[in-house]
């Protein structure tokens, strides 16, 4: 395989990165520039707004404003009520508010991507509009619509920044993306032809990496007036690639197919580039659960490669699948009430001392919370926001104190503000999460302390008040997290497996999904603990269970839908009776049934179909001979 071609890049950084930093630095300004001229109260809010919308693909920024003006809302609605209700006892109040925090954490644990984002900014969105103004109950409503006028501004402003510099769209590198998994699963599926073996590392590594493109591909429906069509195909694509790597799997416990030329036709049709349309819709014969296998194999890949296409021209795909998340509402909830725990804990903190002017740092509090939101470890995010704030305070005081020192031309600002912002987004962009993520935050806390105005206040104790604050936030959240460790990632996985045990002993019928989106919802509960990481002494162990899991459930799903074909047909008594075994997981049952279907004569494609697949689940459920 030929090497990729170079891209361009100045000095060590590619080009795509710098255009990046550079239409950040000018939305951030533009943003800035129009809340002053609208002489908003809180024009930074724009600015911090862009910082947080920064993404290098158009879609997924609008995407991000979409939801975070749904979450600005909800907050500023709760903010109301909270205050309105409770205004009087502010010891409720707080209680109130670590509660809505607790409650957003857990809705943010049962979504992923934006939709999580928006929940987690509804929490944090009551700190910075209700307790903020906690001393000031009448003021919060017009607070809110101040926060939420700064927010439109920033989101216009870098919506017009994207369009205007053309910000690339995220779907030429996803149809890559997926075009190589795609390889890799055809490569999976070949060697599991050729050499049945269980490969568990492989196979794990693939659903992870195939699971995990499901928020991106949300992110296409903002790109363009192809975007809804491109996306569709991107998830149907995800889809077919998860049930084409089971079927590979099934070889691997199924005999050997019935004949060798039938295995080497097979490999021939998912050799790449081959072009062989026709050879591939050939049907496979049915003689056996393997020759089922092999053609359900080829199904998926052509499935692939249609979606593939379909994604990459921008037209509508033959079959459309959803892809289901998979919600764990035991573990969510646990996430929800360590959130809330790690709130009231500073907030008592803040009753007992006394403190004046603690109301800013208490609202940060669950903003730092949200950072660690999406992370499998909160607290590592926590350590790192501890290492952010202090890089920060300092180039925030030397912005102010030492480069602009009373200047108040907005052109000087935007001159000034242009080191921190393509440097911080030339940090975003690097491939190590470290790194791009304090490059986020450095540029979020330093627009924070910083807070430019119109007129910009020169204002020595503000400026360390703030600091201080920040510290205190993010310095009173780690000792809380430290009191009440986050979830553990054992914690996590024990949950995913208990709950994919559960859901295969009362597998039924589900009507909501098809056989191939309920696969790729458990396969989404397999890259959640894959992405835990797994620690265990014998790491193949879990990993073996956590497939043999997936595969079980699978292959049940399609059985059910095979006899639900012929519930209306003259095979319909043995369909009942084969369901009835499978439900009872008695595998003698299962293989009587199979053979019933098999020698009852009815020459239709589906009843042939259902007697392999009951065939093929004997080998998955169970040993054959069993």
């Amino acid at each position: 395989m030929s090497a990729p071609p170079m891209a361009f890049s100045f000095a060590g950084i590619a080009i795509e990165s710098w255009a990046f930093s550079f239409r950040i630095w000018i939305a951030v300004i533009a943003a800035l520039y129009t809340g002053f001229w609208l002489q908003l109260e809180a024009a930074s809010s724009a600015a911090i707004t862009v910082a947080i919308l920064a993404t290098p693909t158009r879609g997924e920024a609008l995407e991000k404003a979409a939801f975070r003006l749904i979450g600005t809302i909800i907050g500023v609605a709760a903010s109301v009520v909270m205050v309105g209700a409770l205004s009087q006892t502010r010891d409720l109040l707080l209680v109130a508010f670590a509660g809505w925090v607790g409650v957003c954490f857990y809705a943010a644990g049962i979504w992923d991507g934006n939709r999580s984002y928006a929940a987690v900014l509804s929490g944090y969105t009551v700190g910075l509009v209700a307790m903020t103004q906690i001393d000031s109950p009448d003021h919060v409503f017009d607070t809110g619509v101040q926060r939420g006028a700064a927010i439109a501004v920033g989101i216009c402003a870098l919506a017009l920044v994207n369009d205007l510099l053309a910000a690339p769209d995220r779907h030429p590198r996803l149809a890559a993306q997926l075009t190589h998994l795609h390889r890799r699963v055809r490569d999976y599926a070949k060697a599991m032809v050729r050499h049945p073996t269980s490969d568990a590392t492989t196979a794990v590594l693939l659903i992870r990496e195939i699971t995990a493109l499901r928020s991106e591909i949300s992110n296409l429906a903002t790109e363009s007036s192809s975007g809804p069509v491109r996306g569709a195909a991107a998830r149907s694509t995800v889809v077919a690639l998860i049930a084409e790597l089971h079927a590979a799997r099934l070889l691997s416990v199924l005999p050997a197919a019935s004949e060798l030329a039938l295995q080497e036709h097979l490999i021939s049709t998912l050799e790449p580039g081959d072009g062989k349309h026709a050879a591939v819709a050939q049907p496979f014969p049915l003689g056996t659960s393997s020759d089922w296998a092999l053609a359900a194999l080829v199904r998926y890949d052509r499935e692939a490669r249609d979606c593939l296409s379909a994604l990459t021209e921008g037209v509508p795909p033959q079959r459309v699948w959803r892809t289901p998340f998979y919600r764990c509402h035991s573990i969510a909830a646990e996430a929800g009430v360590r959130a809330a725990l790690w709130l009231f804990l500073p907030s008592i903190f803040f009753v007992v001392t006394g403190w004046p002017s603690t109301e800013l740092s208490l609202a940060l509090v669950p903003v730092i919370i949200g950072f660690g939101a999406a992370s499998p470890n909160p607290r590592a995010v926590t350590v790192l926001a501890l290492a952010a704030v202090p890089a920060a305070t300092a180039m925030a005081g030397i912005l102010e104190f030492v480069v602009l020192d009373g200047a108040t031309q907005f052109p000087l600002l935007a001159l000034a503000l242009a080191p921190i912002a393509i440097g911080a987004s030339l940090l975003m962009t690097r491939p190590n999460q470290i790194l791009a993520t304090l490059g986020r935050m450095n540029l979020i806390f330093i627009l924070v302390i910083f807070s430019p105005g119109n007129p910009q206040t020169y204002d020595p104790e503000a400026y360390l008040s703030k600091s201080l604050l920040l510290c205190l936030s993010v310095a009173l959240l780690l000792a809380s997290q430290l009191l009440v460790p986050p979830l553990s990632d054992q914690r996590r996985r024990q949950g995913s497996i208990a709950s994919a045990r559960r859901e295969l002993s009362g597998l039924a019928r589900i009507a909501r999904y098809t056989p191939e989106e309920a696969m790729f919802r458990d396969a989404a509960r397999i890259g959640q603990v894959v992405a835990t990481g797994i620690r265990d002494p014998r790491p193949g162990a879990v990993l073996d269970e956590l497939l043999l899991l997936f595969d079980q459930a699978a292959i049940i799903r399609l059985c059910d839908a095979s006899l639900a074909a012929l519930a209306t047909g003259p095979a319909a008594g043995l369909a009942r009776e084969a369901l009835q075994a499978l439900a009872s997981r008695n595998l003698r049952s299962i293989r009587e049934s199979a053979a019933a279907l098999r020698d009852a004569g009815n020459p239709a494609v589906c009843v042939a179909e259902a007697s392999a697949a009951l065939d093929a689940a004997t080998f998955l459920l169970g040993k054959p001979d069993s």
